[in-house]
């Protein structure tokens, strides 16, 4: 590496962090009370992104690179790869954690390996296909910081929005989003964004059981049944880099819709429930250019 080469890195990473630390006093301003960890109050909780992967070598080596250097640790979980996704991960980034699926297969299968797994205080889901901008991390960290216990993207909302979506996808989320929000008595903008974050103490209340690309909306559903505080977080799906999407719309759309009636009438999916005071006031904090208001929607 050149000089010229360490030296950018250097100024990016401090960038970073003083980025993160600008977007943490923000959300650190409108704390006011709630049933918040210490660690919440105190702002020094520790991040950790889990990754789930099937073949996506090419697009982890402009992934990968991009994510900030404060976070606690990154980690991959390689589900039944057949290309060098585990080579390529730990030649770009030598400090990531290589898991992998076992009997189990399916996006659900590999994010619940790395929930086990992840040793931070905070648990980011980032998709691995180059979608999801790491540079938005910092909104979701600062959501939950400022009281909320599942800080959800949501292409719908904000700035939000989406490159990838197709007609037939947006057509097929919008139906199961409204049928979900009367089912449940909520007022989700989005239940299919695979950028999202959430305390893992969050794993206390509730537990996660699917294999496949349902996974986000039964985070979504368990945490609103566990009653637990939900902040939406605008976040720009970007198209994908390499290759093509596994998602299957009519299969894993009938599967997600299994799911949510599941949910609906099974009422013991939760271990426990806790309502946290409102933190986030809707007031014009100033949020990126926006209003909070503008920015952060709850949805309970």
């Amino acid at each position: 590496m050149t000089l010229e080469a360490a030296s950018g890195d250097d100024m990016r990473q401090e960038l970073e962090q003083d980025r993160y630390l600008e977007w943490k006093g923000k959300a650190m301003e409108v704390v006011a009370t709630g049933s918040l960890s210490q660690k919440a109050k105190d702002g020094n909780a520790r991040v950790s992104i889990v990754i789930p992967a099937h073949n996506e070598a090419r697009n982890l080596r402009h992934l990968l690179p991009q994510l900030p250097s404060w976070v606690h640790e990154v980690i991959l979980v390689n589900d039944h790869s057949t290309d060098d996704t585990e080579k390529v991960a730990v030649t770009v980034l030598p400090t990531i954690r290589i898991l992998r699926t076992a009997g189990g297969r399916g996006k659900g299968a590999a994010l619940q390996v790395g929930f086990q797994a992840a040793t931070g205080d905070i648990i980011v889901m980032m998709d691995a296909d180059g979608s999801s901008d790491p540079q938005e991390l910092p909104r979701f960290v600062a959501a939950l910081h400022a009281g909320a216990y599942l800080a959800k993207g949501s292409r719908f909302i904000g700035d939000g929005g989406s490159a990838d979506i197709t007609m037939l996808r947006r057509c097929g989320s919008r139906v199961l989003i409204s049928i979900t929000n009367r089912l449940f008595g909520i007022r989700f903008t989005d239940m299919f964004c695979g950028f999202n974050a959430f305390w893992k103490e969050c794993l206390d209340y509730f537990d996660i059981d699917c294999d496949g690309f349902e996974i986000e909306a039964q985070l979504h559903l368990r945490a609103c049944k566990a009653n637990l505080e939900i902040a939406e977080v605008p976040s720009y799906e970007h198209a994908r880099i390499y290759g093509t999407s596994h998602f299957h719309v009519v299969k894993d759309g009938w599967r997600v819709l299994k799911m949510i009636m599941a949910e609906w009438a099974n009422g013991h999916s939760v271990i426990r429930s806790v309502r946290m005071a409102r933190a986030l006031q809707h007031e014009a904090n100033a949020w990126n250019g926006h209003s909070a208001t503008e920015t952060i929607s709850i949805t309970q």
